[in-house]
């Protein structure tokens, strides 16, 4: 049984004050003013440096039944320097869903989940999350749907580029079928992660930038994941049919590895022409691009070059 609300309060109260009394003024850059009764910070200090107001500050460690935002949450853990377990003990105690953001694919997947996913080349194979955000992929995922991995991170996701994407440049061919399932998948998601930060953001993105995906979300359709046939047209070697398979991984809670095996033997063979090329045209015949200039735009934008004195 879930504790009760004043329960998590009072929990909270008792671990602010915890975390505040272990902190001196030195540590937050404040002078320590006249001699202190207590040992660690003020109230009226924690306040002050996370920018919200004293009474508000003292009722929340008082263990009284207000509402702390996200935004409010973040100040006060700044101020108290936790950590992230502690961040998230905190988050959880004020009744707001805290999610962590990892810094790189290895710390998410792990070398070994990477190797295996190498290991299964020739096949396409990737690490999805609950969101389709592509976690991890071996190089013929990466061949075939390359504008998953020449992105930045936070466009990294299988139905943001679906749906954002011109339809000429989609690779995409039953998508009028696969999206209203996989759009139907992802709300079954969903019911798990209302009120998250990042899922609110991700659908509201989304929904603001497709109005397909708007309106598909709006159904409430939801959807359980399964085997399903997918078709993709590359731009060179055309047609290619693949059955996508869902595996899941211990300890990665709502991670799975998501394997494409080619439906016939002429599939095969059109995976083994796509990966014997070189420099592959990315897009549709009208705004296509070569992959190394699209690679070479996005190292220019990471590391751009300063012009030399004259």
């Amino acid at each position: 049984m879930p504790p009760s609300p004043s329960a998590r309060r009072t929990e909270l109260a008792a671990f602010l004050r915890s975390r505040r009394a272990r902190l001196t003024p030195a540590d937050v850059g404040v002078a320590p003013g006249f001699r202190r009764r207590t040992p660690g910070l003020r109230r009226e200090e924690v306040a002050q440096l996370a920018g919200v107001g004293v009474t508000w500050y003292t009722w929340l460690e008082q263990g009284r039944p207000i509402n702390a935002s996200v935004q409010v949450l973040d100040a006060v853990a700044r101020v108290l320097q936790l950590d992230v377990p502690e961040r998230e003990h905190l988050y959880r105690l004020a009744g707001i869903p805290f999610v962590r953001e990892p810094a790189s694919d290895e710390q998410v997947v792990g070398a070994e989940l990477l190797r295996v996913l190498e290991t299964l080349d020739p096949l396409p194979a990737a690490v999805y999350n609950a969101r389709y955000d592509v976690v991890a992929s071996n190089s013929t995922y990466r061949a075939l749907w390359p504008m998953t991995s020449v992105v930045e991170r936070d466009e990294r996701n299988v139905l943001y580029k679906l749906f954002t994407v011109p339809q000429c440049c989609s690779t995409f061919v039953n998508r009028d079928e696969e999206l209203p399932w996989m759009v139907a998948q992802l709300r079954r998601t969903y019911g798990r992660h209302v009120g998250e930060p990042a899922w609110e953001s991700f659908i509201a993105r989304l929904t603001g930038e497709s109005p397909w995906f708007a309106r598909l979300w709006a159904s409430g359709d939801v959807a359980a994941p399964g085997r399903r046939v997918k078709v993709f047209r590359h731009s060179v070697i055309g047609i290619v049919n693949l059955t996508s398979i869902s595996l899941s991984i211990d300890g990665m809670t709502e991670h799975r590895i998501v394997t494409y095996t080619p439906v016939a033997e002429e599939d095969r063979l059109q995976i083994e022409r796509m990966r014997a090329m070189q420099d592959p045209i990315i897009g549709c015949t009208l705004h296509g691009r070569p992959l190394s200039a699209m690679i070479a735009e996005r190292a220019e934008r990471a590391h751009p070059k300063i012009p030399l004195p004259r």
